[in-house]
């Protein structure tokens, strides 16, 4: 084992490569330094920032000092680093490990005995990182790109695209994507909210890297969706189905990007699904802009099968006047989900199923009622004017009338937090706060409800289960922090407002061209009402200033200070050497790590954007977490 140590570090030595790898004494990724007769090799080693070096000692008695000369004048080193002494042998014995984040010359030595004044020296230069370019970066960093860009994000794929790959992306530009959007007569807006954005993304990026002369006339080619795209070359250039390639060969590390000037569209699915027979009727846009505001597409789109009563435009618009509201207004209803289940039965029911006096239920639970008369079939009092409409996954019935389950005539901020699909961790949260009868109280209230998705973020931040988070003996702070003891719509919020809540602490407004922020949260969906107050739906759960979570540390941990306000702040704990250390935004973005031998680590926050943050230590079988704040 010596002997292989040894060579790895003459090939260091004479090739100028560094032995970076797990299999050593230590088990940590890092490049391999030993420690022997009166030496390290390499005694002069240059590596990139945030690299690790790991200390091997293969024979004696060897130490690393980084902290002060043992031997002549003292090092000025960007920052210390040490570690205990160790016996080597043969075998291979591990010193120590650090992370070095500081770029600078190191100089260090062997402390023990006479081994510094014997030459026992080393030095290591620590340059700057070098910058991985990916496709998601030439995208980004283009004038021409920056729907593809927003598009990019809003189907969460910017990770993906920014791995190891490789990729080819075919790029459409601006005016490609607003040309679509003209064709479709839909806003950007709408654009990014398509239930089938990932899969249209998909269709542009292929999972293999592929320059202009790896492309050939007639070419078909697998995309990441699953479904080929073909390549044309023809006298007047480059072509991907119908869209041409005006730019080629933008190379990243981890592929390479085409500009191209027309959208990819994937083949249409070949089913014919009840949202299809809606979608495709001219007499049903209104129930189809009501599936879609409601979120069902994507259930009623699946296997079933389901019976739809399908109510006409005509249908709807009587409803709006009887209600005297307008379209937007019952399309924004919070309980439109629960009519619109109203609607369906989850079962395959043909006109020749359904028998007088039939009791039906729906998917909302409640029943609907069959009358066949002389006059014709009703569902309720809705006359059946289109019969079995057949579809892959179930059938339609045309109905004149919309349908109107019995609701409730109160509606809380609770019933808005319930009926959402998007909000079962919070809902949790209160019930296990024991929040459900104060919020369903007459209130006014404002609510800044964190979607699931925020919340997954939190525990995923903490490395904590979400039933840990529900166990947190200050989890009613928490959520009174999002509450306000009074009805502020978003067109009462004003930018640098503060605004005191249930929980004592203040929130604070900003308004930028970006959107709406309550702190560091988006607001994403704005003044959903209910009698008892507003609900805002933000992307981040909000945490009060003073808020812990001791109870996820097995040792103590502490920061200083909190909040931090002069760009630098510092951690401590009762950690053993060689704990990792590292600072988390609460959207699971690591921002800082390093490796410690100490028990106090200073942090520099330059860069930082304010909000929230955790820190964690582990140190061996142990964890400590807490949060802070970053002015």
């Amino acid at each position: 084992m010596k002997k292989v140590f040894y060579l790895f570090g003459l090939m260091a030595l004479f090739f100028g490569n560094q032995l970076v790898a797990q299999d050593n004494p230590c088990g940590v990724e890092g490049v391999v330094v030993e420690a022997s007769n009166y030496e390290y090799a390499p005694a002069a080693l240059e590596i990139e920032a945030g690299q690790t070096v790991v200390w091997v000692n293969v024979g004696g008695f060897h130490d690393v000092n980084g902290v002060e000369s043992s031997i002549g004048e003292n090092w000025n080193n960007p920052e210390t680093f040490s570690t205990g002494a160790v016996s080597g042998n043969m075998e291979g014995v591990c010193i120590g490990t650090h992370t070095f984040t500081v770029e600078g010359t190191y100089d260090y030595d062997c402390s023990i005995g006479n081994h510094a004044a014997n030459g026992m020296v080393a030095t290591i230069t620590v340059n700057p990182a070098q910058m991985n370019t990916t496709v998601v970066d030439i995208i980004v960093n283009s004038e021409d790109h920056t729907l593809l860009e927003a598009a990019v994000g809003a189907a969460g794929l910017a990770d993906a695209l920014s791995g190891e790959g490789p990729f080819t992306v075919f790029a459409p530009t601006d005016a490609a994507i607003v040309a679509l959007t003209e064709a479709l007569e839909i806003t950007a807006d709408e654009l990014l909210a398509l239930p089938n954005l990932g899969d249209i993304l998909q269709y542009h990026v292929v999972g293999a890297e592929a320059y202009s002369t790896d492309l050939s006339d007639g070419q078909e080619i697998e995309t990441l969706l699953g479904e080929n795209v073909t390549v044309s070359i023809t006298a007047d250039g480059v072509f991907i189905n119908n869209a041409q390639v005006t730019a080629a060969d933008v190379a990243a590390d981890n592929g390479v990007v085409h500009v191209i000037d027309a959208v990819l569209l994937p083949p249409a699915p070949p089913t014919n699904t009840v949202v299809d027979i809606i979608v495709n009727s001219e007499d049903h846009t209104l129930l189809e802009a009501a599936v879609g505001a409601a979120g069902l597409v994507d259930a009623l789109s699946a296997e079933g099968p389901f019976t739809v009563f399908a109510p006409t435009d005509d249908a709807f618009t009587a409803l709006t006047e009887a209600l005297d509201v307008t379209v937007d207004e019952l399309l924004a209803y919070p309980l439109l989900p629960a009519v619109l289940q109203y609607h369906v039965v989850g079962a395959e029911a043909y006109s020749t199923d359904l028998t007088d006096g039939q009791e039906i239920e729906t998917l909302l639970g409640e029943d609907v009622t069959v009358s066949i008369t002389a006059d014709g079939v009703f569902i309720n009092n809705a006359q059946v004017i289109v019969a079995d409409l057949a579809a892959d996954n179930g059938v339609v019935h045309v109905i004149d009338a919309v349908l109107m389950p019995e609701l409730e005539e109160e509606t809380t901020v609770v019933d808005i937090i319930v009926e959402s699909e998007d909000h079962t961790l919070l809902e949790a949260a209160v019930g296990a706060a024991g929040l459900v009868d104060a919020l369903s109280g007459e209130g006014p209230f404002t609510v800044f409800a964190p979607t699931d998705a925020a919340i997954v973020a939190l525990t995923e931040a903490l490395e904590i289960t979400a039933d840990d988070l529900l166990a947190l003996p200050n989890l009613a702070d928490i959520l009174q922090y999002h509450v306000v003891g009074a009805e502020a719509f978003a067109a009462d919020l004003t930018d640098g407002q503060l605004i005191e809540t249930l929980q004592g602490s203040n929130v604070t407004v900003s308004i930028t061209a970006d959107g709406v922020f309550i702190n560091d949260a988006q607001v994403t969906v704005a003044d959903l009402e209910a009698d008892n107050g507003v609900v805002h739906v933000i992307n981040a759960v909000l945490l009060p200033p003073t808020t812990d979570v001791t109870e996820f540390t097995s040792f103590e941990l502490s920061i200083y200070p909190n909040p931090v306000h002069g760009g630098t702040f510092t951690v401590s704990g009762a950690w053993e050497a060689g704990a990792s250390i590292e600072v988390f935004e609460l959207t699971g973005r690591k921002v800082f790590e390093t490796t410690s031998t100490q028990t106090t680590v200073t942090v520099a926050t330059d860069g930082w954007e304010a909000g929230t943050y955790a820190v964690r230590i582990m140190d061996g079988a142990r964890t400590a977490t807490r949060l802070f704040l970053v002015d």
